[in-house]
This record gives structure tokens, C-alpha cells and sequence, in this order.
């Protein structure tokens, strides 16, 4: 501290002087200095309350915009997984029971077929034991009508011979007559 410099200046005090003649020593004027950063302290609270605030309270409602679309985009994600987990779980499931209804109509079909084929075999057994009883009627009639002709045939030789003497070869001609005529009825 310089005392001598205190004695010219006794009022103000030695530092608030000395800085005015430094400052003004690099040719900055203190009192546009000071009025100059008051001016800039109101200026920053006007811009502040003005400006730095409303600016402020934009980024943040607009951050929060962003935060709830984030939120809104995973849960529609986690809904959307949700969603097609459970389409997956129904498509599977309508498989399967697509499955089960084919594995039954099958099995139905199979069945069917199966009794049809019964049914079918046991007309054609029935069919078949119809025909061989109709066969063995026909057969017995027609039997029963070649031994009606045949012995008619045996009696109309034997009256033939009993009306002719029996001499060797006639015999064999009444013999021959008679075949004859029995494998004619036997052909009609």
C-alpha cells in the first residue's frame, strides 16, 4: 500500500482509486464498465425469466414428449409381441385341431368304408348262397326232368322190345335208339 497515494485521495479510500487509475492506465472507461455489466446482469435476468425459462420449459415438455413416445413405442411394441405370441398360440392351435378333425374324419371314412365293405361282402355271400340254391333248384329240376324222360324212354324201349322179339342186334338198335334220344334231351 502507498500512504502517499492515501494522502491525496482521504475521502474514497487508496483501492477504489487505485483501480480506477490502473483500469484507466488501459484505457477502460469504469464507469461505462460498470453500467455496461450492470446492463448485461439485467439483460441475463430479463432473458432468463423471458427466454432462458420458456426455452427451458420447451426442451422439457418436449423431452417428455419424447419419454412418453419411447414409453408409448415399447409398450405398443410389448403389445404388438403380445399380440402376435397369442395369433401364434391360436394358429397353433387351430393346427392341431385341424389336425384332430382330419385324424377324425379319417378314422370316420375308415369306418365307413370298413361297415360298407362289410355290408357289401355279406349282400354278395347272401347273393352268392342265393344263386347256388337257385343253381342246385334248376339243377335238381332239370335232373329230376331227365330222369322223368329217361325212364318215359326206359319204358317206351321195354314196351318196344317186349312188342319185338329179342334177338341180339335188336337189342343193340333199342339200346342205341334209346341213348340216342337221352343225350338229345340231355343237349335241348
Amino acid at each position: 500500500m502507498r500512504p502517499a497515494v492515501a494522502a491525496e485521495f482521504p475521502n474514497n479510500g487508496f483501492e477504489k482509486w487505485w483501480l480506477t487509475d490502473m483500469f484507466e492506465a488501459l484505457g477502460i472507461n469504469v464507469s461505462g464498465l460498470i453500467t455496461q455489466l450492470v446492463s448485461f446482469v439485467i439483460l441475463f435476468a430479463v432473458l432468463y425469466k423471458l427466454l432462458y425459462k420458456p426455452v427451458l420449459g420447451l426442451m422439457d415438455q418436449r423431452s417428455e414428449k419424447i419419454r412418453e413416445s419411447l414409453e408409448t413405442a415399447e409398450r405398443v411394441k410389448a403389445e404388438a409381441q403380445s399380440s402376435q405370441e397369442k395369433m401364434q398360440n391360436q394358429i397353433e392351435a387351430a393346427r392341431a385341431e385341424g389336425q384332430q378333425l382330419i385324424t377324425q374324419a379319417r378314422d370316420v371314412a375308415d369306418r365307413f368304408r370298413e361297415e360298407e365293405l362289410t355290408k357289401a361282402r355279406a349282400e354278395i355271400e347272401a347273393e352268392r348262397a342265393r344263386a347256388a340254391s337257385n343253381i342246385q333248384r334248376e339243377r335238381d329240376a332239370a335232373v329230376e326232368g331227365i330222369r322223368r324222360e329217361f325212364s318215359s324212354l326206359a319204358i317206351t324201349a321195354a314196351e318196344r322190345v317186349v312188342m319185338r322179339s329179342l334177338d341180339e342186334e335188336t337189342h343193340r338198335e333199342l339200346i342205341s335208339g334209346v341213348l340216342e334220344e337221352g343225350s338229345r334231351l340231355k343237349d335241348d
